[in-house]
């Protein structure tokens, strides 16, 4: 056994890391400064252990590690040695920075993008499809995600393009029993939230001869993702029915068409429900002009006075591509969307993710359906369903008091917003969610969910993300914003 004089510093007991690490990270430092060299031997783990004060296996340990990552290498019989070849921690230059002059970068025109407003510290967003994530299960889910990581490193690999298996088995059979939605496994695909079945959809379904039917009123990320594939997009009116099955069918009379986005159960932005007439009529056109349904069901749970209306899909699958989400039922950063399809759309859907998403975070999706077959996040639906219905009734409240001459609106029976026709004369949607941002609460007009980009006398005010009395505050600054203070009326109740 080689002797070695060096003694490293000794680990502290409230250091950063175990101990080991704390002792490995210390040699592997003292090697980088050359306070021992290449070759050098380190003094026995016995010896380590004796003037370190710590258990011979802590020092063992450290050993390892500094094997491991290439800092020492041992013999048998003779100890530890400094790696001839120590690894790099530094990069190197392979020439001198550029000095030529650089063409100027032309890129191709892109669509316009609303912009992200980064909010300061103290605005409210008073804004709809966003859930409290204050209020997510966060130690369910953290106890769930290391349950998953115990169960197998395999989930930490490459996996299907389709999603965790378990998972997908766990939402067909609660969309059969619940939605009554008639999907297997194999009909459905996990998504990183449902903006990217939205955008694979596109990719599937475009086509160059046939044009996209879309909600005039309704979801511009959607839109955007339709542009990208190279699609034509054609606005559907919607009114106090839904989406127009009238216009619908002049436009068939003139185009053929490949898909129809809707969301008919609460409709984006205006939440109301498509009724069961038009429904009907839907159905039968798309199965008459052979175009699918795109079914954007993205707050299901959200329903506070009485039951929910099931979906298209439970009552034709075959012409609906039905998409949902976890995201609105949890919180936004946890990306678990799905699409529910005829099995020929979700495997191109599938193939094309390859491109842009080798595979879904498996870990997280096996800890969601463990959540979901322990029914966690069935009792979080039922409290956040009271709890929001609950910030629903406040918010209506505090409009009707402070701004019932300026706003119209009825009260949604589920979801997470409603939508409010600006009644005060003069007064632009537009300046106001201004001057509202400047006060300190963030709301959205109605320009942004128009297909035409145009000003409308609207606001979408959202109450899910805020608790009763941030919603108190966040009303009386929208009154403040406001130029003129109309007298307070009645807005028709319910």
């Amino acid at each position: 056994m080689a002797r070695s004089n060096y003694r490293p510093e000794p680990p502290q007991p409230h250091g950063e890391g175990p101990l080991f690490l704390q002792i490995a990270r210390r040699i592997a430092e003292d090697i980088q400064r050359r306070v021992l060299r290449p070759g050098s031997a380190l003094p026995s783990t016995r010896e380590l252990s004796r003037v370190l004060g710590v258990h011979r296996s802590t020092a063992v340990a450290a050993v390892a590690e500094l094997t491991a990552q290439g800092w020492v290498t041992t013999e048998p019989r003779r100890g530890a040695f400094v790696s001839e070849r120590i690894p790099e921690t530094r990069t190197r230059r392979f020439a001198r920075p550029l000095t030529l002059p650089r063409a100027p970068l032309e890129l191709p025109e892109a669509a316009p993008v609303e912009p992200v407003v980064s909010l300061r510290a103290g605005v409210l967003p008073l804004v709809g499809g966003t859930p409290d994530h204050r209020l997510m299960p966060v130690a369910e889910l953290s106890r769930a995600y290391r349950r998953a990581l115990r169960q197998g490193a395999h989930l930490l690999g490459y996996g299907s393009e389709l999603g965790e298996p378990r998972l997908r088995d766990v939402l067909a059979r609660q969309l059969r029993e619940a939605r009554h939605v008639p999907v297997e496994p194999e009909g459905l695909m996990v998504t990183r939230g449902s903006q990217m079945a939205l955008f694979l959809l596109a990719r599937v379904l475009s086509h160059p001869e046939r044009v996209v039917a879309v909600e005039g009123l309704g979801y511009r990320p959607c839109w955007e993702a339709w542009h990208l594939a190279g699609a034509r997009l054609a606005p559907l009116p919607v009114d106090a029915e839904g989406v127009s099955i009238a216009a619908l069918r002049e436009l068939l009379g003139r185009e053929r068409v490949a898909a129809v986005y809707t969301t008919p159960h609460h409709q984006y932005p205006t939440m109301v429900t498509l009724t069961a007439p038009r429904r009907l009529e839907l159905l039968a056109l798309a199965r008459q002009h052979g175009f699918v349904i795109i079914e954007d069901d993205y707050d299901y749970e959200h329903h506070y006075d009485g039951r929910a209306v099931l979906p298209l899909a439970s009552v034709d699958a075959d012409v609906v591509a039905y998409v949902g989400t976890l995201s609105k039922v949890l919180a936004p950063g946890l990306r678990i969307g799905y699409l529910a399809a005829r099995s020929e759309i979700v495997q191109r859907a599938a193939r094309a993710r390859r491109y842009v998403d080798r595979s879904s975070d498996h870990v997280v999706e096996r800890a969601v359906a463990d959540l979901l077959e322990e029914d966690v996040v069935g009792r979080h639906v039922r409290r956040t369903r009271r709890e929001y219905a609950a910030r629903r009734d406040a918010l209506v409240y505090e409009l009707e008091r402070r701004l019932g001459g300026a706003l119209s609106f009825r009260t949604p029976a589920g979801g997470m917003s409603l939508w409010a026709k600006v009644t005060s004369k003069g007064t632009s949607s537009d300046a106001w969610a201004e001057r509202a941002l400047e006060r300190g609460v963030l709301v959205h007009a109605a320009r942004r969910f128009r297909f035409d980009g145009r000003e409308a006398p609207f606001l979408r005010l959202g109450f899910a993300p805020l608790r009763p009395e941030e919603i108190r505050t966040a009303v009386e600054r929208l009154a403040r914003a406001l130029p003129s203070r109309p007298s307070a009326r009645s807005t028709g109740g319910r």
